[in-house]
């Protein structure tokens, strides 16, 4: 099925040494070149042994392509980017290759492979050329977002953790961040992996492992670079998120016992699935769904911000077959939560410093588009009033956007075996898009506000709507940055256009970090 990726490998060196991937109970710490590695096996959740199997029995999932790198293949939850771009109208039935049901794929759309290979991370201009798309490293995403003024003054997320949640995570992810930092100047973060339950080894001929360690370099190595002096914890499960079937609960269990340990002021979630696929939604029983938001719950009443990607297919998402789009409008979870931040996807056109050449559009690039619309379950939340002309009564979303697109995608270092080739080892640097590359780039921007604070923001929603008001009515220094251009069609399904401020396209647009940081400092949490 990985067949159906179409991907641009970029290889940067040889690599000999990995990491460990089996570990030992108990606590370990170690030096890993230069990071901080501290490997846990925490103590079994707060959760409740019965609480624990009925969640077992009522899970469901599927992804929310957060990422892009191409028509999405969603082989183990990315989309690869092929050289050949697609027809702008993809059909509803697309060519994405997922086993129904019950099985596991993460939020990432990459990588873009080709036959030729690169020694490291190329020029915008070299991948123009050899691939016909732009790529963009950290330092030019430092540069557009405006975040260099924020590090002078020592905001570097110093202080904070972020915490991200994936499925079995990455054999080699310490490596392979040690070498991203080195390859763009960057400091060694401390990386803490918590692994809940036992998380099986490593299958270099498993897709769905494969997708889900690309999933963690990508959500590992934008969280840091954002937020450099931030600490990471990596919350590793061992059942992927499946539609309909098991795994959410293993998710939000990790993060309900993590954040009543007191761990995390920011979670960064690369994973969704559609509303309409959790068992009784056809029948008007969301159950299934709401007996899942108690760790959301639990981040709010310890002030502790949580994000979603809100997808890679625009306005429509996939059956439960995880095959198949909706030919019609749909929303996802938990984006659509009205208690977590949802992330939408714009498409950046920059030059090799990092300086935009033009304003920043929807991410609709014939490969993925922005994840955007209402919910079917969750009614229109408080601080959704304002904007209630284009929300209607329920939820919408996204609330904000950052760059997602595969024609501008962001440079990942991996070094584990079976990215090319089941089991076959290549490791180097690949390019990835969609919001699951946003999700994380915004998740550093939380961290850098709360060290501005001093304190957690919690639920930024109702700061972030107040700043975006603001904005719309000319007040300077919000650092909200409208996008005004480009829409979410996609699949055949009839998306939302950009507007003059909140829009289902991109929510509020984007962010100027460095106005924008002390503007939810000052507003968030209150």
């Amino acid at each position: 099925m990985r067949d159906a990726y179409h991907r641009c490998i970029c290889r940067a060196r040889t690599l000999a040494m990995y990491l460990a991937a089996h570990l030992g109970r108990g606590y370990r710490a170690s030096s890993m070149e230069g990071i901080s590695v501290h490997i846990r096996r925490p103590a079994r959740s707060a959760v409740s042994s019965a609480r624990r199997e009925q969640s077992r029995r009522r899970s469901a999932f599927t992804r929310v392509s957060a990422r892009a790198v191409l028509p999405l293949a969603a082989v183990g939850g990315l989309a690869a980017l092929s050289l050949a771009v697609p027809a702008a109208g993809v059909s509803a039935v697309t060519a994405v290759a997922h086993k129904p049901a019950a099985h596991a794929v993460p939020d990432v759309t990459g990588p873009v492979l080709k036959s030729a290979q690169f020694p490291a991370p190329q020029t915008i201009a070299q991948c123009q050329a050899d691939l016909g798309i732009n790529c963009y490293t950290p330092v030019q995403y430092r540069v557009a977002y405006d975040l260099n003024p924020l590090y002078a003054k020592g905001i570097t997320g110093a202080g904070r953790t972020i915490v991200i949640v994936d499925s079995f995570g990455s054999p080699t992810i310490a490596h392979d961040l040690h070498v991203f930092d080195q390859e763009f100047g960057f400091p060694d973060p401390t990386l803490v992996i918590d692994k809940f339950g036992n998380i099986p080894p490593f299958d270099p001929t498993n897709e769905t492992m494969v997708g889900w360690a690309e999933e963690t370099s990508l959500d590992v190595e934008y969280a840091h670079s954002i937020a450099p002096g931030a600490k990471i914890v990596l919350a590793e499960t061992p059942v992927a998120e499946t539609e309909g079937v098991t795994g959410f609960p293993e998710m939000m269990n990790a993060e309900e016992s993590l954040i009543n340990s007191g761990v995390g002021d920011v979670i960064s979630q690369s994973f969704g699935a559609t509303e309409n696929t959790f068992p009784g939604f056809s029948s008007g029983n969301y159950s299934s769904l709401l007996d899942l938001r108690y760790a959301f719950k639990d981040a709010a009443k310890h002030s502790v911000t949580v994000l979603a990607g809100s997808g890679d297919e625009g306005a429509t998402n996939y059956e439960a077959d995880g095959t198949t789009l909706y030919p019609y409008r749909v929303n996802s979870w938990p984006a659509s939560d009205p208690l977590v931040t949802a992330v939408g996807g714009t498409q950046l056109n920059l030059d090799q410093a990092g300086n935009r050449l033009s304003p920043d559009v929807v991410w609709n690039d014939g490969y993925g588009a922005g994840g955007g619309g209402v919910s079917a379950i969750f009614s229109r939340p408080l601080y959704q009033i304002g904007v209630s002309k284009v929300v209607g009564t329920k939820r919408g979303t996204p609330d904000i956007s950052m760059s997602a697109a595969v024609n501008g995608g962001a440079w990942v270092y991996m070094s584990f075996a079976g990215i090319e080739s089941p089991g076959v080892s290549d490791p180097g640097w690949y390019i990835f898009g969609g919001t699951s590359e946003a999700t994380p780039i915004f998740s550093g921007i939380v961290a850098l506000a709360d060290q501005y604070a001093h304190h957690r923001l919690g639920l930024i929603n109702p700061a972030l709507y107040t700043l975006g008001a603001l904005s719309r009515a000319g007040v300077p220094k919000t650092g909200i940055v409208d996008v005004t251009s480009g829409n979410n069609t996609f699949g055949g399904v009839t998306g939302y256009d950009a507007t003059p401020g909140y829009d289902l396209a991109s929510g509020w647009g984007t962010v100027d970090a460095a106005k924008f940081v002390p503007a939810l400092a000052r507003t968030g949490g209150l």
